[in-house]
């Protein structure tokens, strides 16, 4: 038996196939443009990603046999904005996480209804990437093309509409729109009210192991597949790389060191931070989590190697860093504002505290440490809420960085798990489909089978201790700055 997992990301769509006992057997990946109309939107047309899915479908199912495929599932990129009308065509290139219009919508939805109300509906308070901004932003700017939405979905969910014809998504992708009531896994009438839309506009909630329905007739025979293939709901890309880590125990943590950073803690119980400062989130497993989200981390890195010092041989300048824990300079990885824990589209990256011996070596130490800094900020918070976490594992881009691993155990304090296979949110994807097939009867059972860590980094007390003071000293710059910040924009 197959399953096959999708990741629906920014860049590219990434498919998996498994086995049943969680075996890959084949990876394929599909890119599709990206579009930037106004300095500071981005949009993708939804056509493309499903064109290059069914294309890598086939592809991914080639010289196997396609009638053992039993079940596809999802992960995917959040909060973007697909609109459809009532004849089933896509009004408008889809709104993507990463756009920045909304930010009038959100001081709308912060400040003149309050974060304190729009938390209390949503557990959360409003975010340029968030959906709901984006509807807000429709109704005012295109009122002709808000008014002929008959159905809105989020990307990934467009897909398995596609695919299904089924109008749904899953409560963890959901979460992120700020239109769901998260504690009790439903639609927020009142974020309706506030938005101008009605609930009957919005998917169907299921869980992210759920079956929503078997693929189409057509699609069937275009693949070669079985009539019967189930597709389950899925999850957003967080939710979904955290089951492909494991990280669905309460308390279980998993640090992404990817374009973007993520600290994901799971927890059996719903808890909001009374600040907002991380998000809270269903999780892919039926409970909750705690997420907090840097919108720069290895990109950081990237930036600073490519762009700044023109090399590509990341490893040889890292080479060059040999003192850990005693750097002077610091850098604020905010390249494109933050969203965890400042919620600040203003923030901006500085470098701090070099003098006339500040080494090239000194600066690509604090690109590396000032994300891992930030995210213990998140990390702080969560502490802060009585959460006890033990470990993490690390994944992403930045996690093969024997340097990085370093970094990340003394700076959290915290031993840090790196797994065996780490393919994220497609990975996922597929773990959920077998659940949905009743391969596994839990999100947890499929993770203890699959998920293996091969190897741990523990940190050391004298190196953790120093990076203490170093992070003591990092968090009181952003406050510093901030108003200068606000100044400059």
């Amino acid at each position: 038996m197959y399953y096959a997992g999708i990741d629906l990301g920014t860049s590219a769509v990434k498919l998996l196939l498994m086995d049943e006992k969680g075996t890959i057997i084949r990876i394929v990946s599909r890119e599709y443009p990206i579009y930037f109309p106004h300095p500071g939107w981005s949009e993708q047309d939804p056509e493309d990603w499903y064109r290059e899915t069914v294309t890598g479908l086939k592809e991914l199912l080639d010289n196997i046999d396609r009638k053992a495929l039993r079940g596809i599932s999802f992960g995917g990129q959040m909060h973007g904005l697909v609109a459809v009308d009532d004849e089933d065509r896509v009004i408008r290139r889809a709104i993507l996480w990463n756009d920045g219009r909304s930010t009038e919508a959100c001081d709308y939805l912060n400040h003149t209804v309050g974060k304190e109300i729009i938390s209390a509906y949503t557990a959360n308070v409003a975010f340029a990437g968030f959906t709901a901004p984006k509807l807000i932003w429709m109704k005012k700017y295109e009122p002709e093309l808000f008014a002929r939405i008959h159905r809105i979905m989020l990307p990934k969910d467009y897909i398995a509409w596609r695919m299904t014809g089924v109008h749904s998504t899953d409560v963890s992708d959901a979460s992120g729109m700020l239109l769901l009531d998260v504690k009790n896994r439903r639609w927020s009438d009142e974020m309706c009210e506030l938005c101008g839309i009605s609930k009957g506009q919005l998917p169907q909630l299921f869980e992210s192991y759920e079956a929503i329905g078997t693929i189409r007739k057509e699609l069937a025979e275009e693949l070669g597949v079985r009539r019967d293939v189930i597709v389950a709901a899925g999850a957003g890309d967080n939710a979904a790389a955290a089951v492909a880590t494991g990280t669905v125990e309460d308390g279980s943590c998993n640090l992404s060191l990817g374009t973007s950073g993520t600290i994901f803690i799971a927890q059996k119980e719903f808890r909001v931070d009374p600040n907002n400062a991380l998000h809270s989130f269903c999780d892919a497993s039926g409970a909750y989590h705690l997420m907090g989200c840097m919108l720069s981390a290895a990109s950081c890195n990237k930036w600073w190697m490519d762009d700044i010092l023109k090399t590509g041989n990341y490893n040889a300048e890292q080479q060059m860093i040999k003192k850990l824990g005693e750097n002077q300079v610091f850098f604020l990885p905010y390249l494109m504002g933050e969203r965890s824990p400042h919620n600040d589209p203003d923030a901006r990256a500085t470098f701090t505290g070099m003098t006339m011996d500040t080494t090239r070596a000194d600066m690509t130490q604090a690109v590396l440490e000032g994300v891992t800094f930030g995210l213990r900020d998140s990390y702080e918070v969560a502490k802060s809420l009585g959460l006890n976490v033990t470990r993490t594992k690390l994944v992403g881009g930045g996690a093969r960085s024997r340097l990085w691993q370093t970094m990340t155990a003394n700076i959290m304090n915290l031993p840090v798990d790196l797994l065996s296979v780490e393919e994220g949110p497609s990975l996922g994807g597929a773990m959920l489909a077998a659940t949905a097939d009743g391969v596994y009867q839990s999100v947890e059972e499929a993770a203890k089978a699959i998920v293996r860590v091969e190897t741990t980094v523990e940190p050391e007390p004298v190196l953790a201790e120093k990076y203490n003071e170093r992070y003591n000293h990092f968090s009181k710059i952003y406050p510093a700055m901030k108003e200068l910040f606000q100044e400059l924009r």
